[in-house]
């Protein structure tokens, strides 16, 4: 131990760590709040983006600098290293607004990093010259070693931190604010202005999607979820071409193979083609449904991510956690007062440059000169000329007298104008031009005029300040993400079948991994398992490996959560009073790992016969009573349509007093439900039966939904809330039987007319695209339903004029193969077409078109049940 650590006595010194833990631990968090991770509200710039940026400016000659250089620059004013400030130069370069970029400065798309400094190259942008710099206005301090002045803030006129997006993390708080597009950020300015309501929501580089529904204008305690561009190419690929907000292609790919090998989705292979645009290809397995893949992809990969926005921001030293509105507000007024500022400035400039026209008018106009000449003494010089000058000037404040023809000065005359008087040269006085020199004043006091005028009216000034700034910027920045809203996605509706279920019927297990015993159906692994037991009650309970679910089980299925669609027809006995009791039920809720009873719950009541239907099919059963029994009918039949469906915890009706020895089905019967009423999500073509979209009508248990296109393929599908139908290109959707014909207004490309055809489909096949009119690649159907007896009316144009017309399909044409070409219905182009219905069958024929249509323009319309789309 040194002898300095001991006291005079010879003990030891003592230091209590306490105080000095507290102290230094916030002196510390405070300067990575303050100084390192979070943005000012003023510049909307982090410490080392304002020196890169301040750097940049003092090598300013308008051409490229090396990045090396740059940073090498910037190191005389950030303390912190050259990878710091390579990291955020590269990172303000990809966003590509304040500097301009010139080599290999990495994909923000891939992941793809910078080339070394050395090699890549930068300058400012003419919008950040524009809008960040103005030394007569920047208040400076002495940088980190007092050598160099440095900005404290950039005079920053647009509110950058919106536009650019930041994220932080500090000691005990962090910051995250989306980036938002620049022209709606100066539209919305110029609304802040005008004292209007305006709203901002995120935009990113990456385009994509967004729902925007619980933004809460980017304050803590929000949420935007951000999803890829994922479209259909060809039967078995899916594309993506738009990545969301913070997911590259390659951790997008590596998700997507995570979920793959978890079972999650069922793909081949995904290939990464991105280029010029992004482009990640998904090929899929054979007999995997698209639609149904793109929802799992949302649901299980990074295709869909969820963001919480946290707008912290330095004001005034301290941190505050703002709303985008705030931000925008404060900064709008901030841009105000800068520009106020730079007014002041430039009026005194325009003060001073007068002052001194109107002094060397003077001198020159009344030689002045001339009684400088018998001076013998700098100091004679000065006092003559003082003396001949205040002759023809009035000092501010004096009192002007009758007839005096003297100009007035704003500012006193001082020995400072003297002094400039003197340096004019010989040259300038030979060749003085009184009328020019009345010319430049007179262009001066209308530049003070029209400064003073701007100072009091501020305001206007200010908005004509950020409409300049968006007709020179903001134009090319046009909206990449769309704006829109998603519905939430059950991952166990989309899960693909990723395990194989399995059930020991006698030791009452079920599971993925007990492969010896009983295969039941193929299922995802977020499934939950029903499974009814002859005691007389069942269980539901989430799969996995090996799962004890009750002895002596009868029935296993996987089961849907709030299913009331799946109808069980059970006889049971109840061991309370011998009776066979009948009922139907549905089970549509329950809570895992719980028992429930379907009998009375007595002892010795136990299941004779159940059997699950998916629709609510009823049956017939031959009872056979105990041949022992007093009974006179010992065998008869039971309809189960005879009974309602009512709660699982009923008791039932009572089908026999008398024992019974066995229970077969004699005949399947029909569905005895109601038949479902669908809708479909005309934004994302999603069916459902919650009255979200347009109705496409009540579905009985064999109805299946057919959507017909114009590029002349329909596609039947399923009567399922998991499916989703392409909207895109979609001229009719609806009902649609076995029988049902359909009829098609089509234009043939290889005739060049437009035809009628009525037919019944041949095909049954589910989710497979058929083409139903020629090849030629000017084909397209234009109308297209399955009603019967619909009347149109449509018109053409003859001689500029719309000339009317009204068909009744069934009438016009009898069914014919699907192949046939159909009757020519005109040679012309059709321009307008609609439904006619009964009550309007003498009304007017109403159009969105003007007098002066032409053939090849794209007209819609609503087609009552379906949707059309003419060309």
């Amino acid at each position: 131990m040194s002898e300095d650590q001991k006291g005079s006595n010879g003990a030891v010194n003592v230091h209590s760590l306490g105080g000095m833990y507290q102290t230094y631990f916030l002196d510390y968090a405070s300067y990575v709040i303050l100084e390192r991770a979070v943005p000012s509200i003023y510049d909307g710039l982090k410490p080392v983006q304002r020196r890169i940026l301040h750097s940049m400016r003092e090598m300013h000659d308008g051409r490229y600098h090396k990045v090396a250089n740059i940073i090498g620059n910037t190191m005389q004013y950030h303390p912190h290293g050259d990878a710091a400030i390579g990291d955020a130069l590269v990172k303000l370069g990809q966003r590509d607004l304040m500097i301009d970029t010139q080599g290999n400065w990495g994909d923000p798309r891939t992941g793809d990093s910078a080339a070394a400094s050395r090699y890549i190259e930068a300058r400012l942008t003419p919008f950040a010259l524009d809008v960040a710099f103005n030394k007569d206005i920047t208040d400076w301090q002495m940088s980190y070693d007092g050598r160099k002045n440095e900005p404290i803030h950039l005079p920053m006129k647009f509110p950058l931190v919106l536009a650019q997006g930041v994220e932080g993390i500090a000691v005990g708080l962090s910051t995250k604010i989306l980036p938002h597009n620049l022209g709606e950020l100066i539209k919305a300015s110029i609304k802040v202005l005008e004292d209007k309501k305006f709203v901002l929501y995120p935009d990113f580089d990456t385009g994509g999607s967004i729902d925007v529904s619980d933004y809460k204008n980017g304050k803590r305690g929000g949420k935007v979820i951000a999803r890829a561009k994922i479209i259909r190419d060809g039967k078995n690929q899916l594309k993506v071409t738009e990545l969301p907000y913070g997911v590259t292609t390659a951790s997008l790919i590596d998700s997507i193979v995570k979920a793959n090998d978890k079972g999650k989705i069922k793909i081949k292979r995904v290939i990464d083609n991105t280029a010029k645009d992004v482009e990640v290809m998904i090929e899929l397995a054979s007999g995997v449904s698209p639609d149904l893949t793109i929802d799992a992809l949302y649901a299980f990969t990074s295709c869909s991510v969820s963001i919480s926005p946290n707008a912290c921001v330095i004001v005034d030293e301290k941190p505050q956690f703002l709303a985008v509105n705030d931000i925008l507000r404060i900064s709008t007024f901030h841009t105000k007062d800068l520009l106020g500022k730079e007014l002041e400035i430039q009026l005194g400039e325009i003060e001073g440059k007068w002052h001194f026209a109107s002094l060397e008018k003077i001198f020159i106009q009344n030689r002045v000169y001339h009684e400088i000449e018998e001076c013998e003494t700098w100091e004679a010089v000065i006092k003559t000329i003082d003396k001949e000058m205040r002759k023809y000037v009035l000092e501010p404040g004096q009192r002007v007298k009758s007839k005096d023809s003297r100009l007035r000065l704003r500012h006193p005359f001082t020995e400072e104008d003297i002094i400039r008087l003197t340096e004019i040269k010989i040259k300038r006085i030979s060749k003085f031009n009184s009328f020019k020199a009345d010319e430049i004043i007179s262009q001066l006091e209308e530049e003070r005029a029209q400064v003073q005028h701007d100072l009091k009216h501020l305001t206007e000034y200010t908005i004509r300040f950020y409409e300049d700034l968006y007709e020179k910027y903001g134009v090319k920045h046009v909206r990449r993400t769309e704006i829109t809203s998603f519905e939430s996605i059950d991952v166990v509706q989309v899960a693909a079948n990723n395990v194989k279920l399995y059930a020991n019927y006698k030791d009452g297990f079920i599971g993925w991994g007990i492969r010896k015993d009983d295969f039941i159906r193929e299922c995802s692994d977020l499934d939950d398992i029903i499974a009814f037991k002859k005691d007389g009650t069942f269980r539901v309970s989430r799969i996995d490996e090996k799962v004890f679910m009750g002895k002596s089980m009868l029935h296993v299925d996987v089961w849907k959560k709030g299913d009331d669609r799946t109808t069980y027809n059970l006889v049971y006995l109840d061991g309370k009073t011998g009776r066979a009791m009948v009922k139907r039920f549905n089970v549509s809720a329950v809570t895992r790992e719980r028992d429930y009873e379907l009998t009375t719950g007595a002892n010795g009541s136990k299941i004779l016969y159940l059997t699950a239907n998916p629709n609510g099919e009823s049956e017939t059963i031959r009872v056979q009573l105990s041949p022992s029994c007093r009974a006179k009918k010992k065998i008869f039949d039971f309809d189960f349509a005879s009974i309602d469906v009512k709660g699982r915890g009923s008791k039932g009706n009572i089908l026999t007093r008398y024992p019974v020895r066995k229970i077969v089905q004699v005949e399947q019967g029909q569905s005895t439900l109601k038949a479902i009423k669908i809708w479909i999500d005309e934004v994302s073509g999603r069916l459902n039966g919650d009255e979200r979209g347009r109705f496409l009508g009540e579905f009985d248990a064999e109805d299946s939904i057919i959507a017909v296109y114009s590029n002349g393929n329909y596609i039947l599908h399923a009567v399922d809330p998991t499916t989703k139908i392409d909207t895109d290109q979609l001229v009719y959707v609806g009902r649609y039987t076995p029988d049902t014909p359909l009829g098609v207004i089509h234009y043939d490309g290889h005739k060049g007319w437009t035809m009628v055809k009525r037919f019944v489909l041949e095909t049954s096949t589910l989710n497979e695209p058929f083409l139903i009119i020629s090849d030629h690649p000017k084909s397209k159907i234009l109308f297209a339903t399955a009603e019967p007896e619909v009347k149109l009316r449509y018109f053409v144009m003859s001689k500029k004029k719309k000339v009317y017309h009204e068909i009744e399909l069934d009438q016009f044409i009898d069914l014919k193969g699907w192949k046939a070409l159909g009757n020519k219905l005109t040679e012309k182009v059709i321009k307008g077409i609609e439904v006619i219905e009964e009550s309007e069958s003498n009304e007017s024929f109403s159009d969105s078109n003007d007098e002066n249509l032409k053939a090849g323009d794209t007209v819609e319309f609503n087609l009552g049940n379906g949707q059309g789309k003419l060309l």
